[in-house]
């Protein structure tokens, strides 16, 4: 320090030898308020930091708390949506009645190839779900309805069955589905069981088509009928008119079979060697019957229009033709209402096999039944009366008339029907 400062002026505490303090302190006010404003700038530097940093924190937190709100939302939606089709699935809640024909050569015992065969067929979307679903259910059921074996053969299921409907049916059974009964009149056609069927939610129009069409049957009756082009329905005639007890949502080949079932059993073995006894096979005794059945106005009279018919196929030479109005009806009004733009052919074309009129060029017999007879109608098939008559006809009030020569056939329809174009 230079010689000329004086302690007071150098700005530095002297030693105060007395008392041992040597405390050393600034006395330039400028430096001093210099270092305050330092420290309080620092100090709302630090307080401006720990705002901003908050504020970024509390950013980064509403974003995030967003974010995991829209995951959580998100995941709640697939996790709802999955849990819709697995629902549908099982119960066929919003599924169509489209049927996906299914087939398997040989028996399946396993619930989970069963299922595997549904999801190929895209009859269920959650296979595993599915799976998982019977595993519970034959855990908790001491015999649980869908355990399996699953029989060998050909199915026409849909997704409104739901999944242990349609492994049911896979089974050969229907036993868990819903009863409906379903009543088929005598005379009914093909297209009109098939619309009381459809209409009673028992299966839908294609399957039952398809089965009638060509699927194979054991039952002896029907064994060796094959599709044929000349013949709209190849099992017309064969579904017994009867009160079936159906499942909603069964397979067509299950309905189909129960109508089989009864046929062979209304026709018993002395029945088809009456018809060997007659010179006809059972197929065309069945025919003759549907149009015994579509002709007569009661029950009564049906044995004396069979001896009619029976009487022109044995004297084709003079009488080649039934001249029957009911064969031609059939296609007519039966058949042609059900065709579609993708039928294989027109009414036009099957009538050339089933107009049986006078005017007609069908020798004999129709080539197939025209409806399905009533075991009256069968019965009169195969045990008309004994008769001369070539002719008959009815009035307006179904007042059965015969003949045994077309000039008599003329008088009495002059007398009783001149209103008739014979």
């Amino acid at each position: 320090m230079p010689e000329n400062k004086t302690p007071a002026e150098s700005g530095i505490n002297p030693v105060d030898s007395d008392t041992g303090q040597n405390d050393v302190y600034f006395s330039n006010e400028d430096f001093a308020k210099k270092i305050r404003d330092e420290k309080k700038a620092n100090k709302n530097a630090a307080a401006a930091a720990r705002k901003q940093t908050l504020k970024k924190t509390s950013v980064t937190t509403v974003a995030s708390t967003y974010i995991f709100f829209i995951i959580v939302i998100a995941v709640s939606m697939l996790i709802s949506v999955y849990a819709i089709f697995c629902l549908n699935d099982i119960f066929g809640i919003t599924k169509n009645q489209s049927s996906v024909t299914v087939s398997y050569n040989e028996q399946i015992t396993d619930p989970d190839k069963a299922i595997d065969i549904l999801a190929d067929n895209k009859l269920i979307v959650c296979r595993n779900f599915c799976k998982l679903f019977i595993k519970l259910e034959t855990a908790v059921m001491t015999k649980a309805p869908v355990d399996g074996p699953y029989e060998p053969g050909l199915y026409y299921l849909n997704g409104k069955m739901g999944l242990e409907n349609m492994l049911t049916a896979m089974k050969g059974s229907n036993d868990t589905s819903e009863v409906v009964r379903v009543t088929i009149p005598e005379g009914f056609t093909v297209p009109d069981i098939v619309d009381r069927l459809v209409n009673s939610e028992v299966c839908d129009r294609a399957s039952l088509i398809s089965v009638i069409e060509s699927a194979e049957f054991t039952y002896s009756l029907v064994a060796n009928l094959e599709e044929k082009e000349t013949i709209p329905y190849r099992l017309e005639g064969f579904l017994f008119p009867d009160t079936y007890d159906f499942y909603v949502g069964m397979s067509a080949s299950g309905a189909i079979t129960k109508f089989l079932e009864n046929t062979e059993a209304k026709i018993p073995e002395e029945y088809r060697k009456r018809a060997e006894e007659l010179g006809f096979s059972m197929y065309e005794i069945m025919t003759i019957a549907s149009i015994v059945q579509a002709e007569a106005g009661d029950n009564e009279q049906m044995p004396i229009i069979a001896s009619v018919i029976e009487n022109r196929l044995k004297d084709k030479t003079n009488y080649p033709s039934l001249g029957c109005q009911s064969t031609s009806d059939y296609i007519n009004n039966e058949v042609a209402p059900s065709l579609s733009s993708t039928s294989a052919h027109t009414s036009e074309y099957y009538l050339n096999y089933y107009n049986t009129n006078s005017s007609s060029t069908v020798v004999g017999l129709p080539e197939g039944p025209i409806c399905n007879p009533g075991i009256k109608a069968i019965e009169a098939a195969l045990y008309p009366e004994e008769t001369d008559y070539y002719f008959f006809f009815h009035d307006t009030k179904r007042n059965l008339y015969t003949a045994s020569n077309y000039s008599e056939f003329r008088s009495k329809i002059q007398k009783y029907a001149p209103y008739l174009n014979y």
